[in-house]
């Protein structure tokens, strides 16, 4: 049972349609796009537009079971609270682990931001670590005020970062080369013909995802079951039109061979004023990390909550400050984020220990989900993605199948060494879920919403 004042039950419902669209937008368009869109062009040339199509259809179909589960409850812990809904109580306990591990990249995005920083302005790497202290800092502050103040200094990064993206769109357009544009004669155009297409689009689905950390501000919003599975859809397809957009100008205006495997200031160099360069510069990849940086920071505490207040973690780490915020987990995070900033720790190294449960806990969301109607028959009624249960299960195989592609393409790179991490890691995630199942008390952290 948790503490009074650190249940996730505590939290107020401040959160409305435009600050979770803010919260998906900015978690989707990281700094990441500024290399994967290249990576893809190099691999199919200028039909990279059609791969961004292909990839984003692939993300909404593994968000499937987050759009409909979202559809019908609030749910207090996120994603914590629909895996322990689909999963049982073995699969949920291992979040205690891998909720921690999972996000130690908040170290990451400051150093990227720091490095980042460093190019722009000319600074030595000796201001790398200070700045990224210093990014942290101000962003643990900013969540320390409380969930309002993060979401109004989130849709102003998301603000500025879709200008600054719009604008490179905006002034490239006009410059493309469209009379050779969708030509084969230079061999630029479906380079690796339809495979490469479907090559790029896996390396893409990694610009297109995101979208379904609203999910964890569920206790937070004003009408969940409305507005998240309507901006989980909105804003990946939303975005990936942007990027589609993006893709015509980063590949038409200069000649193809000039551009692959180059980041798009090669091209926005070449179409804008300096003065509006630079605010693409700082706007587009400076906004893109701190607007992610922004966002976890707020969103991954709230699973964590829930994991406390079902006992697998100490009740106390959850407790609540006077503005509703876990700042015991912020600060937990921040701490670990010091220490990998001060030692050089890999944090991505970290990160990518868990990918294996991950993919399971995927999988298994694509299966649970045919046992919504049986879980939520009434608010599954009412929900307006209802469907029948021949049409639920087959998008239940059809989110399966995304989670496979997913899976195989985020663990394909991974070495004989980070595969064995990965087991160990699994191995000691259930086994602290087995240990302490008998020990936990996991009330329902769902509830209908009026």
């Amino acid at each position: 049972m948790a503490a009074q004042g650190s249940s996730t039950k505590q939290l107020e419902q401040k959160l409305g349609f435009w600050d979770l669209m803010g919260s998906a937008v900015g978690q989707i368009i990281g700094a990441g796009i500024m290399s994967l869109l290249p990576a893809a062009m190099a691999v199919t040339g200028r039909s990279v537009v059609f791969s961004f199509l292909i990839a984003a259809i692939i993300t909404c179909c593994g968000a499937i079971p987050f759009i409909f589960i979202s559809s019908c409850v609030r749910l207090r812990g996120g994603s914590y609270t629909q895996l322990a809904v689909m999963g049982g109580k073995l699969l949920a306990g291992t979040q205690a682990i891998t909720a921690i591990i999972g996000n130690l990249s908040l170290a990451m995005y400051g150093i990227s931001l720091a490095d980042y920083l460093c190019s722009l302005f000319g600074w030595g790497p000796e201001a790398v670590k200070p700045i990224a202290l210093s990014v942290l800092t101000i962003f643990l502050l900013l969540n320390l005020v409380g969930v309002d103040a993060f979401a109004k200094v989130q849709n102003l990064l998301v603000i500025v970062l879709i200008f600054s993206l719009a604008m490179f769109g905006a002034f490239g357009i006009g410059k493309v080369q469209w009379g050779n544009y969708f030509n084969n004669a230079d061999g630029y155009f479906m380079m690796a013909g339809v495979m490469g297409v479907c090559q790029a689009s896996a390396t893409l689905t990694f610009a297109t995802g995101g979208g379904t950390v609203v999910l964890n501000f569920s206790a937070e919003a004003k009408n969940p079951t409305r507005d998240i599975p309507v901006v989980i859809i909105v804003s990946t397809l939303s975005v990936a039109v942007l990027y589609g957009f993006l893709s015509f100008v980063a590949a038409g205006v200069l000649p193809t061979e000039q551009v692959l495997g180059q980041n798009l200031t090669v091209v926005a160099n070449s179409i804008l004023p300096y003065p509006l360069y630079v605010l693409f510069i700082v706007g587009g990849a400076g906004c893109a990390l701190a607007s992610t940086l922004n966002n976890q920071l707020a969103t991954s505490p709230k699973p964590l909550m829930q994991i406390c207040d079902d006992g697998w973690l100490p009740a106390g780490l959850a407790k609540l400050n006077k503005k509703k915020v876990p700042y015991r987990i912020l600060l937990m995070f921040y701490a670990v984020g010091v220490i990998c900033i001060l030692t050089g720790l890999s944090v991505s190294t970290l990160a990518n220990m868990t990918k294996i449960i991950g993919a399971i806990t995927t999988f298994t969301l694509a299966i649970g989900m045919t046992r919504i109607p049986k879980l939520f028959p009434g608010p599954w009624a009412r929900s307006k993605f209802h469907v029948s249960n021949g049409v639920l299960y087959a998008l239940s195989a059809i989110a399966f199948v995304a989670a496979v592609f997913s899976t195989y393409m985020s663990a394909r790179n991974l070495g004989v060494k980070m595969v064995v991490l990965n087991l160990v890691m699994v191995a000691i995630a259930f086994g602290y879920s087995f240990f302490m199942k008998d020990k936990v008390h996991m009330e329902p952290s769902y509830e209908e919403v009026q």
